[in-house]
């Protein structure tokens, strides 16, 4: 029996989850716990919220850490910077704090692929159902939260190989003379240049189109909840949403599937759900058949970093 402790550190929550791994190489969850990240002001910080918490082990005593982080990760997983969190993770300078060997920082995407190979993957619900069965190729794992992920995850000898991408930072594509109208909108609206795939694609993206359509300052949460008044909203989001799914699953090659994660969708499912969604996923002049060989599934457990953070840490565990 091992213990793995891990972390899915975001831009809204910094959440722990303490593991175990049987003898049969089964994870198994103990108990887990979140901290709001914006009260805090370093990651030291975070830990020290973590120790005073009831928690099963600590930190130090964990036969695995692996922390999965919203940013790129570098110097051999032991540094990250995310760039919506004010402060850095560095594990060197807390390795009086975490195991001396066994630790780790991954993207917190490259834990949404990982956990598809878990009980979160097994459950995900299907969006859109594939016309043929899922081959072994790569699969795709792109969310919405309070920015948006992607990441792969592709068959290597013995297993599976999480891949990380920055992919939520390339430019938006546009595809109407309205949406025209909306990239001038969002221009002056974010005071930006560039009109990025996260700022629309996101809980902060629901917001900024909403109130290009309906002339109104919400926050995502309060549109979501009453998209029932808000149908262009609606709309526009799945259809904004599937774009990004389908580019992602080309880019890919996404023949193994493509999976949904992020709190976006968890939360307001019929995002994935409209009929703007299957239409725009589908949309392609020479890969409609492709496109609609793949299925899609939406892990509706908002904890799947977590696990996928720890299956990573029984990988490093057993290999």
């Amino acid at each position: 029996m091992a213990n793995i402790l891990a972390s899915d550190i975001g831009a809204t929550n910094s959440r722990f989850a303490f593991f175990e791994l049987d003898s049969s190489g089964q994870i198994n969850l103990q108990t887990s716990l979140s901290f709001p990240t914006a009260e805090v002001n370093s990651f030291s910080e975070l830990l020290d919220m973590l120790e005073t918490s009831k928690v099963p082990f600590a930190s130090r005593s964990a036969d695995a850490v692996v922390l999965a982080a919203a940013g790129p990760v570098e110097r051999d997983g032991v540094y990250c910077d995310p760039p919506w969190i004010p402060w850095d993770i560095d594990l060197e300078r807390d390795s009086a704090r975490l195991p001396a060997r066994s630790a780790l920082i991954i993207n917190d995407f490259v834990a949404q692929a990982y956990a598809v190979r878990t009980v979160v993957g097994e459950q995900a619900r299907v969006v859109l159902e594939g016309d043929v069965p899922a081959a072994k190729g790569t699969i795709g794992v792109i969310g919405a939260g309070t920015n948006l992920g992607k990441a792969m995850l592709v068959p290597s000898a013995g297993g599976w190989l999480a891949v990380p991408s920055e992919g939520g930072h390339v430019s938006f594509p546009l595809g109407s003379a309205r949406e025209f109208d909306f990239f001038a909108f969002a221009f002056e609206k974010l005071e930006t240049s560039v009109l990025t795939l996260e700022n629309v694609v996101s809980g902060k993206g629901i917001s900024l189109v909403h109130s290009f359509l309906y002339g109104e300052d919400k926050q995502p949460e309060d549109i979501t909840s009453a998209f029932d008044s808000y149908p262009e909203t609606l709309e526009w989001c799945s259809m904004f949403y599937a774009r990004a799914c389908r580019d992602f699953a080309l880019d890919v090659l996404a023949i193994g599937g493509l999976y949904i994660a992020g709190g976006v969708a968890a939360k307001s499912p019929e995002l994935v759900q409209t009929a703007a969604f299957k239409d725009e996923f589908l949309r392609s002049p020479r890969h409609a058949d492709l496109l609609g060989s793949i299925t899609l599934r939406l892990m509706e457990d908002e904890q799947s970093g977590l696990w996928g953070a720890a299956f990573c840490g029984s990988q490093l565990l057993t290999s």
